[in-house]
């Protein structure tokens, strides 16, 4: 499908715009003199967080830990109550576990929440769940399947399934594991694996193919199928000013990589496993048709890039419009501001280690947190 029909397909959905190559209203050249440092925010009593989000601005955030629950800090204090445990239904061990929850869009009139884990055998499974009538739980009957992809290893399981601003549900599936793809899922367009995932929860059973999604009809291509050619995808965001989808897609054993491309436009291959980040996997290689990350780097030090957000908040004046992301090894913070397709102002903003980094979180107001196996902390603008 070509750009100007996936475009036309996605108006009649009322999405304006066809993206942008630009960092959207607000972003913009940093201020001489801007810092950046990390308050702590929650630092005992949570497990293997990995995952953080607030849907509703009622004091509540919400943090997943790998072993299966869903907790709750209200106004800054650790509830003692999970919201959700899955911890018996779950395999926690490696890069395995209940990795990241979903709030509906209208979560707050259908309560409805979305959970991506593993399964004891290895499967991926995305499922639903219904809050109670008690905000402070929810009710672990109330699952409901939405997709299962069966997982052959241990690793490269993605790990984030997350609502667009498109309302649909998009999924960042890994390659199904093992060194260098030996099940060649990162180019089978005919399996979810090694595939950026789009469905439409609000229709169909479990879930409809939305409009504009880039091979639908297309002999030996899966209709979910959004964006192809990722190892493993651990984290990825949308920013909605700049239409812009980032994917930051953990490398082999050389380079690590973040994608940015419009999230109004499907159909894009980024390589895995021909490619390794902007580099031939194995030399040479024929790089035509492959999408190249505006941002790479060699795994000195460093193993494992974990994605975040672009900053949209208003406390830390000057930073808007600025990628954050870390590494798990490098414990760092670093940032960059897309521009008309290349990453501009790299900054690394010299925090404290604190320790592996695992994820992001964003709260309501667009506040961007740090998420380690130290515990999580929210990022301030500094003195």
């Amino acid at each position: 499908m070509t750009k100007s029909l996936v475009c036309l397909a996605l108006f009649a959905l009322a999405v304006s715009g066809c993206g942008s190559d630009e960092t959207g209203p607000g972003g913009g050249t940093l201020p001489p003199g801007l810092t950046l440092e990390l308050e702590p925010f929650v630092t005992s009593g949570l497990t293997a967080p990995v995952f953080l989000t607030q849907p509703l601005n009622d004091g509540r955030i919400f943090v997943v830990e790998q072993a299966g629950r869903i907790r709750v800090v209200r106004n800054r204090a650790l509830q003692a109550t999970p919201f959700l445990d899955l911890s018996g239904r779950i395999d926690p061990d490696g890069e395995r576990g209940l990795l990241s929850v979903a709030f509906h869009p209208q979560y707050a009139t259908n309560r409805y929440f979305y959970v991506y884990f593993t399964a004891p055998n290895g499967d991926i499974r995305i499922e639903r769940f219904t809050a109670t009538s008690n905000a402070e739980v929810a009710d672990p009957a109330s699952s409901k399947l939405i997709l299962a992809v069966a997982h052959p290893r241990a690793n490269h399981n993605g790990g984030l399934v997350a609502f667009g601003p498109d309302g649909m549900l998009w999924a960042a599936l890994g390659d199904g594991g093992g060194g260098g793809d030996p099940d060649r899922n990162g180019q089978n367009f005919n399996a979810l694996l090694g595939s950026m995932l789009r469905i439409d929860v609000n229709n169909g059973e479990p879930y409809a193919i939305p409009a504009g999604n880039p091979f639908i009809g297309v002999a030996g291509r899966r209709p979910e199928i959004w964006a192809k050619g990722l190892r493993n995808p651990w984290r990825f965001s949308f920013d909605q000013p700049s239409q812009l989808l980032y994917i930051a897609d953990v490398g082999q054993e050389a380079r690590e990589e973040i994608n940015a491309d419009s999230y109004l436009v499907g159909g894009a291959n980024y390589g895995w496993n021909v490619m390794e980040g902007s580099r031939c996997y194995i030399a040479p290689c024929d790089q035509t048709g492959y999408m190249m990350p505006v941002l790479d780097y060699p795994q000195n030090g460093d193993c494992s890039v974990t994605g975040g957000y672009v900053y949209r908040g208003a406390a830390i004046q000057g930073l808007e419009g600025h990628y954050l992301y870390s590494d798990y090894c490098g414990g760092w913070l670093k940032s960059f501001r897309y521009s008309t397709g290349v990453a501009v102002e790299r900054k690394d903003w010299g925090i404290p280690d604190i320790g592996n980094v695992t994820s992001f979180g964003v709260d309501y107001a667009g506040e961007i947190y740090m998420i380690a196996t130290s515990g999580i902390h929210k990022i301030l603008q500094g003195d």
